[in-house]
């Protein structure tokens, strides 16, 4: 109805101001234009006035329309008889018409919420259907009504941590409205409804802020709450459209209680040998609180502090933990008394449970008894010999069983190399043989006790400190000493300085071991000496060497002293001392034992090698005799290196070896081969059985079949090669290997046609006749 009121009174309102005639007005402008006009000199454009009146036009939205209903009239002052109107624009003659009249109807319901105004435009026209009047504007506005309700646009959760302050925010809820927002059918109120828990929280019924409305929210008493939150139009008027939605409000947690055991009484057991800073059992706690706000703290309230501590651990529980070493023959059990606190640094208010005792619980603990490996009296032995003796007693290695049956315990060394014993019963060490400090200053070495039968085993450490005596000589050490020929006496020749490989501070001393008639020393009592000339001249013509020896000692106890000669050069020289020639001369420096050891051995070694070598020499000589009969025909045919034959050949080849490899073929048989005849002994000339001398050429052949054919036998490659003896012949190659291997029955008596140096070898090879080899 208020609605409805509202809507009356603007149309009527401006119905009054659209029906005030504005004649005055129009007639002060007339003559403000006139008089404008008279002043000016060119034509001024006079402006028309609208003569369009009509009363302003208001539709409500969601009023049905079964026939068209009227909602204004258009009007003008022009005065014509017959008018006709039309209209243009949004809806126009769909959805707004206009009769001849000028009325305006609506033909149909409209939603604000689609559109809220339409703009149109008005013409009228008169019965010739002449434009009287040009384009009005007007719009048509759509009142709201309450026709939609309020939305909620989606969940709403919240959360407030307990024991929050009064008026601490929660959660800002919304709705909205369809309606006019500048009607009351659009303005919202928020209120909480009794279908939820109000008891804790309020809200602000403009704004929609839900806050706490109390100070003693508890998480462990109540986590979650759940409000119902009511939105209403028209100001909450009863006749108002409403909407609700629910929040779910949650309780975060904060550290608000103090632990507590779960036990009064906990019984853990451990071994003996527990590893240190390892747990032994867990202690639980019971805490109202979440685990990211449990912050225990645990204390042993006994000496046993000291052996035992408690950790937090991850679930935050306690973690006994050992902190000392236990040992079951000393103390089996314990008992100790832990208390649990809580870490209320963070915490605003008192505690749920603060006023109560702090909790505490009893912790027995019982040590089990373990086979333990033998324990050493120290952690690692330290002890101090002197270098070039034997020592029976250097020191002893104890160590005990812990348990209580006492078992026996062995000793032994594990390297093998190492010059200290122990005695396997009272593991008491010795040398094995003297130590050198200079060679090895210190030994390390491991000892293990082991027990016995058990074979429980422990290590430990010994260091042996070799401790140093005098017993190096000094040695010197000086640059290259020369003299020049014009050196005068006290002329410093050279400085003498000493090293001692001993570590004992040496007080070096230097002296000449001999007078020398040439040469002096001068000490200067800092470890470091000059030689001086004492008596010259010198010359490079004089064939003796300048030698001197310096006598050195090092003060030590006992004192040891050693002789070096000293080779001088004597040189010319120029004024500065600078030698420009000198005669050569080496140092004459001794020898050590360990060198000539080295020495020695390379000798010996050198003999050996050449016995070795000198017995295979002769093992080979002896095998080569044993094939002698093979190898004197062999060196006949190698040393037959005549190119031309003749009368001296006899002096290269001696035939009388194959003759008597002929007639007797032992010479040349195996010795595996003494059942068969040898294959010279079955040669025979066809024409003349009984011929052997003069058949040389197929000795040869059978020769070179037998080495060809033979792999037992030597590799005659003298005969191989025997093919092309003289190049520089007329007749070329005496040799048959290249001929037929029918050669034995080769007839030579072509060689008389080779000339007079042939006939020879003609003759023992071209004639058949036996009597000519009977004279042979």
């Amino acid at each position: 109805m208020m609605a409805w009121l509202q809507l009356w009174t603007m149309g009527l309102m401006a119905t009054m101001a659209l029906s005030v005639p504005d004649l005055p007005v129009a007639e002060t402008e007339k003559r403000g234009l006139v008089g404008i006009v008279k002043k000016e000199t060119h034509p001024v454009l006079f402006r028309q006035k609208r003569a369009w009146i009509w009363n302003s036009l208001y539709v409500e939205e969601e009023k049905p329309a079964p026939a068209p209903y009227k909602i204004g009239q258009l009007k003008s002052t022009q005065k014509v008889e017959v008018k006709r109107f039309r209209i243009e624009g949004e809806g126009a003659n769909t959805i707004f018409t206009v009769d001849p009249k000028g009325d305006l109807y609506v033909t149909r319901l409209l939603d604000r919420e689609e559109k809220s105004s339409y703009h149109l435009v008005a013409k009228m026209f008169d019965g010739n259907n002449k434009l009287i009047e040009d384009t009005g504007e007007f719009i048509v506005q759509v009142n709201d009504i309450n026709d939609n309700i309020p939305v909620f646009p989606r969940s709403y959760s919240g959360s407030i941590m307990e024991r929050s302050t009064i008026g601490t925010k929660v959660v800002e809820v919304k709705a909205t409205d369809a309606d006019d927002p500048t009607s009351a059918n659009a303005e919202l109120k928020y209120s909480l409804t009794h279908d939820g828990d109000t008891s804790a929280f309020t809200i602000d019924s403009a704004t929609g802020v839900i806050s706490c409305n109390v100070n003693t929210l508890d998480r462990e008493s109540k986590s979650q709450y759940v409000v119902v939150v009511k939105a209403q139009d028209l100001r909450g008027l009863a006749a108002g459209n409403t909407a609700t939605t629910s929040v779910t409000i949650t309780i975060t947690d904060t550290n608000d209680n103090i632990a507590s055991f779960a036990q009064k009484v906990y019984w853990l057991e451990v071994p003996e040998d527990h590893k240190l800073n390892e747990k032994i059992g867990t202690l639980e706690v019971v805490d109202r609180d979440q685990i990211q706000n449990k912050e225990p703290i645990f204390t042993i309230l006994s000496e046993n502090s000291k052996v035992f501590n408690v950790e937090l651990s991850p679930s935050k529980d306690g973690n006994l933990m050992l902190k000392q070493a236990l040992d079951y023959e000393t103390t089996n059990s314990y008992t100790i008394n832990v208390q649990v606190g809580e870490n209320l640094r963070n915490l605003r208010f008192p505690a749920d449970n603060a006023n109560s005792a702090l909790p505490a619980a009893q912790v027995n603990i019982k040590v089990l008894d373990v086979d333990e490996p033998p324990v050493f009296s120290q952690p690692i032995y330290t002890f101090t010999v002197v270098e070039e003796r034997m020592v029976n007693s250097i020191g002893m290695i104890a160590a005990r069983d812990p348990d209580k049956a006492k078992l026996t315990i062995r000793y032994s060394i594990l390297d093998k190399d190492c010059p200290i014993s122990i005695n396997p019963l009272t593991g008491q060490l010795s040398t094995l043989r003297t130590l050198d400090r200079e060679l090895e200053a210190t030994h390390m070495f491991q000892v293990k006790a082991q027990e016995e039968p058990s074979g429980l085993e422990a290590f430990v450490k010994v260091n042996i400190i070799v401790q140093d005596i005098n017993d190096n000589k000094p040695e010197l050490a000086v640059d290259e000493i020369f003299v020049c020929e014009n050196d005068v006496t006290n002329t410093v020749i050279g400085t003498l300085r000493a090293t001692d490989k001993d570590d004992q501070p040496a007080s070096f001393s230097f002296g000449l071991s001999s007078k020398s008639s040439n040469f002096s020393i001068r000490d200067y009592g800092n470890n470091t000496a000059d030689i001086m000339v004492r008596q010259g001249p010198f010359s490079l013509d004089d064939p003796k060497d300048y030698n001197v020896d310096v006598r050195l000692s090092d003060g030590g106890r006992p004192i040891q002293t050693s002789i070096t000669t000293l080779a001088i050069k004597s040189c010319r020289c120029d004024a500065r001392r600078i030698p420009t020639q000198c005669k050569a001369s080496a140092r004459r420096m001794s020898v050590s034992v360990h060198a000539l050891i080295a020495i020695l051995l390379c000798i010996l070694t050198i003999l050996v090698i050449v016995i070795l070598f000198g017995m295979r020499k002769r093992y080979q000589k002896d095998s080569l005799a044993n094939i002698k009969n093979c190898g004197e025909i062999h060196e006949q045919l190698v040393t037959y290196d005549e190119e031309g034959g003749g009368e001296m050949d006899t002096n290269g080849y001696d035939v009388s070896i194959l003759s008597s490899a002929c007639q007797d073929g032992s010479l040349l048989r195996h010795a595996e081969r003494h059942p068969h005849p040898s294959l010279y002994a079955m040669v025979q000339k066809a024409p003349h059985p009984t011929a052997c001398k003069g058949d040389m050429a197929a000795m040869i052949e059978v020769k070179k079949g037998d080495a060809d054919h033979d792999r037992d036998g030597f590799p005659f490659d003298t005969l191989h090669i025997y093919g092309y003896e003289g190049p520089e012949s007329l007749a070329g190659s005496l040799s048959s290997l290249q001929s037929s291997s029918t050669g034995s029955n080769l007839e030579y008596d072509f060689l008389n046609d080779w000339g007079p140096r042939f006939r020879t070898l003609a003759e023992l090879y071209g004639v058949d006749e036996p009597d000519y080899y009977h004279q042979y």
